[in-house]
């Protein structure tokens, strides 16, 4: 059984930071690809951002890049979200999911076979 569960959301004004955290357990979590998806009310669920396993390798929606990182610390179990410059479009739900086939940084998310319960962001103008 393999385990997510994300931390770190929170409400924030425009142009502040949050940096959201996904502990994993239950599985070698450093053999497989991880990411961030959102989803807003009534909308579908965005690719946010992945990262490969060794942590070499990022991938980022448009709507986050220059913004977002994405992070992993092996040794930890720990995938990380650092979230600067917020805007009230940001305003979701934010998952973090695993892959386990560990070799492509996929964008949607059917291709990811594990989810957290998700955590609230939302950003006030």
């Amino acid at each position: 059984q393999v385990q997510l569960v994300e931390s770190g959301g929170g409400l924030v004004q425009a142009g502040e930071t949050l940096r959201l955290s996904c502990a994993v357990s239950g599985r070698t979590f450093s053999s497989v690809v991880m990411g961030w998806f959102r989803q807003a009310p009534g909308k579908e669920r965005e690719f946010v951002a992945a990262i490969s396993w060794s942590g070499r390798s990022t991938k980022y929606g448009d709507s986050v890049k220059g913004r977002f990182t994405i992070s992993r610390d092996n040794a930890k179990n720990t995938m990380y979200l650092q979230m600067n410059s917020l805007k009230p479009e940001d305003t979701a739900v934010y998952y973090c999911a695993a892959d386990r086939d560990g070799n492509l940084l996929r964008t949607t998310p059917s291709s990811y076979d594990y989810w957290g319960q998700g955590t609230q962001v939302t950003v006030s103008s």
